[in-house]
């Protein structure tokens, strides 16, 4: 048991993790779980961070 109540099989959330994660989804975007990645002109966005009169130009990413 660690000081941030992880038991001792749970994996920490690092930014390692994160970042390992992050790359997975934009080599492979059809098999990613949760938030979909794409563009709004060349800037890369997720869908759930995005206002909704913005998701109208958002494409998904292809990868």
């Amino acid at each position: 048991m660690s000081r941030y109540n992880e038991g001792p099989d749970e994996a920490l959330n690092t930014l390692v993790t994160y970042l390992e994660e992050t790359a997975d989804m934009l080599e492979a975007p059809a098999l990613a779980l949760g938030d979909k990645s794409g563009l709004i002109g060349e800037a890369l966005v997720w869908l759930s961070g995005i206002a909704p009169a913005q998701e109208e130009r958002w494409q998904p990413w292809t990868g």
